[in-house]
């Protein structure tokens, strides 16, 4: 029955069981505080006169015509990011500043530099998710034997002591390991080929904009869905379905950078051309942010 589909309105036939959060269906411990959150978010919904979403109307478009079924005012500004910086842009008189969570370290940009277009698979799954050890070293012998050059995002911390002289032989001629980076830009680069990701909404909506393919490795909370919708409905990426095993991961790697490389490019360019427009002047996404700080504003008046 995990395949079965879930019939979440606005999504029939596309969201299965397997791809509802855990929490939802078996109460585990280390996702109680996941649970915990999102049943109070739920409620609060209900009480809420509209909503506010990182998302892209042309992207979500059966899902917010569902929920405008439900509540009065739907603002979509997605993606947030680029909204901003089509803001800041357009405002001379304001100014910008990076959220980043960490301290980025810019010196992949100068690796990144040195090699070829669309040939670096990027690796990051974010600050929550967690592997271990046997899972890092599958999927890092899985990027190794891939022998495709890998920029991945990993603490110095969580790298073993007595790595396997195959993968220490391997990352020294085509991978580069940093703590953190200006995903951005990154993203951006012209060697960057495919992001190898978590699934985590504000990564996938910053390489959805950057029209980069993803290689989908969920694991939690609303990542399966995301990566559900990123393979399934968009057509710009593959999904690992939850394996670790380092045979997949190098076969997984090789197939969204070689054999399926075209058709996700072509997708992803188409998508991200979308996610533009919506956050120009005349674009969707502007258009609704416009209506919420004039809405705003009426509010104070009345």
């Amino acid at each position: 029955m995990k395949d079965a589909s879930a019939n979440i309105p606005g999504l029939e036939n596309l969201i299965r069981n397997c791809d509802i959060p855990s929490f939802w269906t078996i109460p585990l411990a280390d996702e109680s505080i996941f649970r915990d959150f999102y049943v109070q978010e739920t409620l609060a919904m209900t009480q809420a006169s509209a909503l506010i979403l990182n998302t892209i109307e042309q992207l979500e478009p059966f899902i917010i015509a569902k929920l405008a079924t439900i509540f009065p005012k739907i603002y979509s500004v997605g993606p947030l990011h680029t909204l901003c910086k089509t803001i800041f842009t357009t405002n001379s008189s304001t100014s910008h500043k990076d959220g980043s969570l960490r301290k980025e370290d810019r010196s992949c940009i100068t690796w990144l530099d040195h090699q070829k277009e669309k040939s670096v698979l990027y690796v990051s799954f974010g600050t929550v998710v967690k592997l271990s050890l046997e899972q890092l070293l599958e999927l890092w012998h899985g990027l190794v034997y891939s022998l495709k050059p890998f920029l991945w995002v990993i603490q110095k911390d969580l790298i073993p002591k007595n790595l396997p002289i195959e993968l220490e032989k391997g990352t020294k001629e085509r991978g580069f390991l940093v703590d953190w980076v200006p995903q951005e830009e990154v993203l951006a680069h012209p060697s960057v080929g495919v992001f190898f990701t978590h699934s985590g909404w504000n990564s996938t909506l910053e390489c959805i904009a950057q029209g980069v393919p993803m290689l989908c490795w969920p694991s939690m909370v609303d990542q399966l869905i995301n990566s559900r919708c990123v393979s399934e409905q968009w057509k710009i990426g593959l999904n690992m379905n939850g394996t670790s095993d380092r045979y997949i991961v190098q076969n997984m790697v090789k197939d969204t950078m070689e054999n399926q490389m075209t058709e996700l490019i072509r997708s992803a360019t188409e998508i991200a051309k979308k996610a533009y427009d919506s956050t120009k002047e005349s674009g969707s996404s502007y258009h609704n942010l416009e209506n919420l700080v004039k809405d705003i504003g009426l509010m104070k008046v009345n």
